[in-house]
């Protein structure tokens, strides 16, 4: 029998195991969780997902003969699970508030029985991934079973069953309802595409200026206090993904605690119906053994794929990869191994590009399409975002919406700073914009953007002699840069309106901004002062906008008194 010869935290080496690499183990008495890391000779390194206190040489060790596996069926929507996806609700149910160590509780319910409508009938040659039948899993979502490899269907009937029951018969293979998968080996796709559809997040500097591919990679670094969680929050809620897998990874407690009693409250959009019907979360906070964390990114990965093989277009949030990457870097130095940058084990970048690679578009076995978008927090310690975890995730992701503590302070939010913040799907989304937005979108965020960084030029000439010492054409633009900060940038999470925008609506305030910028600059050289056309009221409204649904309304008087205003100074000035 295998026995544990030393334990170093969450570490525990055993002696005498029969064990592959990656093979799930019991460890101890208790029977603890824990997945095989290293192997030398005789010995196997095992990290476990389990507080290791109290468990001593000596206490016996077990394999599985399995891989770390998660359960794929009916029932993972509308769920909260923990790192290695126990449910909590049922873990609440068995044992109180506290999880004790060793439990064990099925992922899907066994019990519970799904109508299951056949797709293929009898004797028909179906291939891998082949949707067999569906099940409505919630009232939003309908869950495709998918044939795990290909054959003849020999047997297949409608009716309600549980996960464990058979629904069909493929050749000498019975198929259930559930399939179990190994979180560390992505699952199979025809082909990766390259991402030619925005990720419409409902944050205006986002759509705008920074835009997301659905099946692209973004990450969100941040110092404390930022935003990072109540942005990836507004993501999950309005992002126009069919299925969103929220990964709490390592956060605090109260807020994960947030968001397991805010989801469930929150209504979709989309659907009217409640959005924990599209959405699963994952939570392991801080306080949860750190080992269980690097299983949690790779459980919350596995799920979006399978509903990806579904046909769905998939965002998966995980916050934060920093405190996934603090649990390698805890795992590497009790394990020994020589450390890389800042004590982060030599494979931080490995482990971090085959996770962000698993996203994509792509052409699924059956034919059909499918996308997985990333969204990654990134916490760096004191804002240094020339730390390891932030660099090398810049280097993988192609969307980098970097937070500033500065606007934080000054309570500008989302506080994503347009200077330092890019994307890489820009000119290849244009496309989609110019075609179901506006044709001048492409032409209006070129300008958008000029403004932008024109005043970020003027800002260090500002500081050295003043404003009032600018020509009238550059206060000019110092002022339009202000409105475009303000009006547009400036965007309220909370607000029953403003936490949702749609691209439209956004090109429509900017249309707004730039009708103000022209006719400013056309009555500064007809002899206006910069500080007399401050004093238009009018564009006041362009502000207004934001708040409600009828802006089109708002903006066209704002347009209108805009234009009255200026061209009264205009002929006064002239008379």
């Amino acid at each position: 029998m295998a026995t544990i010869h030393r334990v170093s935290g969450p570490v525990v080496t055993a002696e005498g195991l029969d064990a592959r690499m990656y093979d799930v183990v019991r460890v101890g008495k208790e029977k603890l969780v824990g997945e095989v890391i290293e192997i030398n000779g005789n010995r196997a390194v095992i990290q476990v997902y389990e507080d290791t206190s109290g468990i001593a040489p000596g206490e016996p060790v077990e394999t599985t003969g399995m891989p770390l596996m998660v359960e794929l069926g009916p029932g993972i929507l509308n769920n909260i699970y923990d790192g290695i996806q126990r449910p909590l609700p049922e873990l609440q149910k068995v044992m109180g508030d506290f999880i004790k160590r060793g439990a064990t509780v099925s992922s899907l319910d066994r019990k519970k029985k799904w109508k299951f409508v056949p797709s293929v009938k009898k004797g028909q040659e179906v291939g891998e991934g082949e949707i067999l039948g569906t099940v409505k899993e919630t009232n939003t979502i309908e869950h495709r079973v998918l044939s795990p490899f290909a054959g003849k269907v020999e047997e297949i009937k409608e009716g309600s069953y549980t996960v464990e029951e058979t629904v069909a018969k493929i050749g000498e293979k019975e198929i259930s309802l559930m399939q179990r998968w190994p979180i560390r080996a992505a699952r199979r796709v025809k082909e990766k595409l390259v991402p030619d559809t925005p990720l419409i997040t409902g944050i205006r500097i986002l759509d705008s200026l920074f835009p997301l591919a659905k099946g692209g990679t973004a990450s969100i670094p941040g110092p404390f206090g930022a935003g990072k969680t109540v942005t990836q929050q507004s993501l999950a809620k309005w992002s126009d993904a069919d299925i969103i897998v929220y990964v709490g990874c390592g956060e605090r407690g109260n807020e994960m605690t947030e968001v397991l009693v805010e989801f469930p409250q929150l209504i979709d959009p989309k659907s009217g119906n409640p959005l924990m019907e599209r959405t699963t979360l994952i939570a392991n906070t801080s306080n949860m053994p750190v080992a269980a964390r690097e299983a949690s990114i790779y459980t919350g990965i596995t799920i979006a794929e399978y509903y990806r093989d579904m046909g769905y277009d998939v965002a998966v949030m995980a916050d934060s990869t920093s405190r996934w990457a603090e649990a390698m870097r805890e795992i590497s130095s009790r394990m020994e191994e020589m450390p890389g940058e800042e004590g982060y084990p030599a494979y931080l970048s490995a482990r971090l590009s085959e996770f962000y690679e698993r996203a994509g578009k792509a052409v699924l076995l059956n034919g059909g399409m499918g996308s997985i978008s990333i969204i990654g927090a990134v916490s760096p310690p004191g804002g240094d975002f020339s730390e390891p975890v932030t660099q090398s995730t810049q280097r993988i992701t192609k969307a980098f919406w970097a937070l500033d503590a500065a606007l934080a302070n000054r309570r500008h939010f989302p506080s994503i700073n347009w200077t330092t913040s890019y994307s890489q799907y820009e000119s290849s989304l244009a496309p989609w914009y110019n075609e179901n937005v506006a044709p001048e979108w492409s032409a209006v965020i070129g300008k958008i953007k000029r403004i932008l960084a024109e005043e970020q030029r003027l800002q260090e000439i500002v500081q050295l002699i003043g404003s009032d010492a600018l020509p009238e054409k550059e206060q000019m633009t110092m002022e339009i840069a202000r409105v475009i900060r303000e009006f547009f940038l400036q965007q309220n999470a909370f607000h029953d309106v403003d936490s949702y925008c749609a691209p439209a609506k956004s090109m429509r305030i900017l249309q707004s901004i730039l009708m103000f910028d022209e006719k400013a600059r056309a009555a500064i050289e007809a002899g206006i002062s910069a500080r007399d056309i401050l004093s238009v009221k009018s564009r006041g409204r362009i502000a207004d906008a934001k708040f409600y649904k009828e802006y089109a309304k708002i903006l066209d008087e704002a347009d209108a008194g805009i234009e009255n205003e200026i061209s009264e100074m205009v002929r006064k000035n002239a008379a």
